[in-house]
């Protein structure tokens, strides 16, 4: 499917060079080679200019919404210069020291230059930058850990802000291992879960057992009660008996999964024994886990369930949750699940015109990912960004794609 862009006129990189339509075909070409998430919802993409602000643009699967798919955060615009990747934000890099820190300075060929550099520093866990916040090193402490809020409220010097977000906590199951690739136990394990008490124990959020936030048309608002009693009769039917200890054995074999999360998001690790001990209430031992590479383990499929947070609906469309981690060709599939159902589904979704359709199709999606659990949705958050005083008056949007911006200013 063939679609004409045309690029707003008079912009530039930071480093003053044009933006042109062969700078940025050229650059959305390399994040299609290089990011999976990219070709999530319509596959890969082909920019090709046609003059200094038009390029055509082909997509492998036909799609009513190249509008959003371009929004998504896959398809950044970065100028390969000679000096290093330049931007057309409010701000240029000046420096980039990995895994460690960014520093920026205003981009003068922004269309309103801020008067403020910004240094983004990058801490190893929740507490360390909880810690931070408190000493008063940084003004800007992106999603706290709740433990740590009353720290960063008690002298009066600093503001915390609690906030919703469109993201949705997850429970992604390995579809390869023996044990998970029985659907009964899979079930089993989502049909136990108390979503109410992982939202006490982090202190925030919505339950939820859809793929999507309820804020879009497109995500459930019910969730089904704990039903400890009917996940207990799957791991009967499976073969999963009671053993002496209370966990349950089949053929000699403990039913023992590993549970893993990151750092990075610390209510991963506050969720973590709650989820333990729920199952354990139906006889499966729970070894927990730390990863500081979520994405590196999730790909390795080295594990048995992996707590993950991501935005489900990026640029307000369903197409790009399924597509990149339910489909079988998705290049997230990081629960090695294959189903014809599902791929169908998908399809449909890609190619569905009206809104109406999306939405319901979209349903469709969640009734079945609900029914083969083999992605389980567990929260809605919110999350908590700690300011300094120069900072009190900024306002944190629903994501983490947009903290430093344009807006971004102190007194």
């Amino acid at each position: 499917m063939a679609w004409s862009v045309t690029l707003s006129p008079g912009r530039r990189f930071s480093d003053g060079t044009p933006v042109t339509a062969s700078e940025v075909s050229a650059a959305l070409s390399r994040n299609v080679e290089r990011n999976p998430a990219t070709r999530a919802s319509v596959g890969r993409l082909q920019f090709i200019p046609i003059d200094d602000l038009t390029m055509r643009v082909i997509t492998e699967r036909p799609t009513p919404v190249l509008k959003s798919v371009l929004a998504e955060w896959g398809f950044a615009v970065a100028r390969a210069g000679s000096s290093g990747p330049a931007f057309t934000g409010p701000f240029r890099v000046v420096s980039f020291e990995t895994g460690s820190r960014l520093a920026l300075e205003p981009n003068p060929h922004w269309q309103r230059p801020s008067s403020h550099s910004v240094t983004i520093v990058r801490f190893q866990d929740g507490q360390s930058l909880a810690l931070a916040f408190r000493s008063g090193e940084i003004d800007l402490a992106f999603n706290l850990p709740v433990e740590s809020l009353g720290m960063g409220r008690a002298d009066g010097l600093r503001t915390v802000k609690t906030f919703p977000v469109a993201y949705q906590y997850l429970a992604i199951l390995n579809t390869r291992r023996t044990v998970l690739s029985d659907e009964r136990v899979r079930r089993a394990i989502s049909m136990t879960i108390d979503r109410a008490q992982i939202v006490q124990a982090i202190r925030g959020g919505k339950p939820s057992a859809s793929l999507w936030a309820s804020i879009f048309p497109f995500g459930d608002v019910s969730v089904s009660p704990t039903d400890r009693r009917g996940a207990a009769m799957l791991l009967d039917e499976a073969g999963w008996v009671p053993g002496s200890d209370g966990v349950r054995t089949k053929n000699g074999v403990r039913l023992s999964i590993s549970l893993w999360a990151y750092p990075q998001r610390p209510d991963l690790a506050t969720m973590q024994p709650v989820l333990r001990s729920q199952l354990a209430a139906i006889g499966i031992a729970v070894e927990t886990r730390m990863t500081e590479q979520a994405t590196t383990l999730a790909r390795s499929g080295d594990f048995d369930i992996l707590l993950w947070a991501q935005h489900t609906a990026p640029a307000g469309d369903p197409a790009f949750f399924p597509g990149l981690f339910l489909a079988s060709d998705g290049g997230n599939n990081f629960a090695g699940w294959h189903d014809g159902a599902m791929d169908r589904l998908v399809a449909a979704l890609r190619n569905a015109v009206r809104p109406d359709e999306r939405v319901a199709i979209a349903r469709q999606i969640d009734a079945r990912t609900r029914e083969a659990a083999p992605v389980i949705p567990l929260v809605t958050p919110e999350w908590h960004v700690g300011l300094s005083q120069r900072l009190a008056s900024y306002e944190p949007w629903g994501s983490d794609y947009y903290i430093v911006r344009g807006d971004l200013t102190a007194p």
